[in-house]
């Protein structure tokens, strides 16, 4: 099995995570730290909004399963693309929506998504994603990961992050993982 993986940030990380681990052709996701200018960030330091780092997803797929355009187009739905540095009530650079590619054709392909979204007028403001190559991806600490999975109760996981899934559910039953 050939997998290719991208950095996808939505604002919180807890809530992109969730997202794709019910995406059929999803092989792992780990939540973290993208770009920035610190050597080992951590979530107190990338909080402070200072350190250029993004709230990001490390997303291993299958593109045998889903291609990078279905990837995308799920990614776009399940945010608000058109907030700079913000998702609800998550305010700050690190909350901001980006798209780290790991290869050039990567990005071509966001382009084109980016596009096709913006001509169909599918937002009421333009699309604000940053769009680079990944520079640095830094994993984040392990209480941060599969956050929603071991806390689902919790207030803002039933708040903010149920609604997105609910979204994904409705949307997009085509890429669902079996049970998800």
């Amino acid at each position: 099995m050939v997998t290719d993986e991208i950095v996808l940030a939505g604002g919180c990380f807890w809530c992109t995570q969730a997202v794709f681990d019910r995406v059929r052709g999803v092989r792992r996701t780990a939540c973290g730290y993208a770009n920035g200018c610190v050597e080992r960030p951590t979530y107190e330091l990338v909080c402070t909004g200072t350190t250029g780092c993004a709230e990001a997803v490390h997303v291993v797929y299958d593109p045998a399963e889903i291609d990078l355009a279905a990837l995308l187009g799920i990614f776009f739905a399940t945010h608000d693309p058109t907030t700079p540095d913000r998702q609800g009530a998550d305010v700050g650079t690190q909350y901001r929506s980006g798209i780290y590619w790991t290869r050039p054709a990567q990005g071509e392909v966001a382009v084109r998504v980016m596009a096709d979204l913006a001509a169909q007028r599918v937002f009421d403001a333009p699309i604000v994603t940053e769009l680079q190559p990944l520079r640095r991806f830094t994993p984040a600490e392990p209480e941060h990961q599969g956050y929603f999975d071991r806390h689902p109760w919790a207030g803002y996981c039933q708040a903010v992050i149920a609604p997105k899934l609910a979204k994904l559910r409705a949307g997009y039953t085509r890429w669902l993982r079996d049970g998800a």
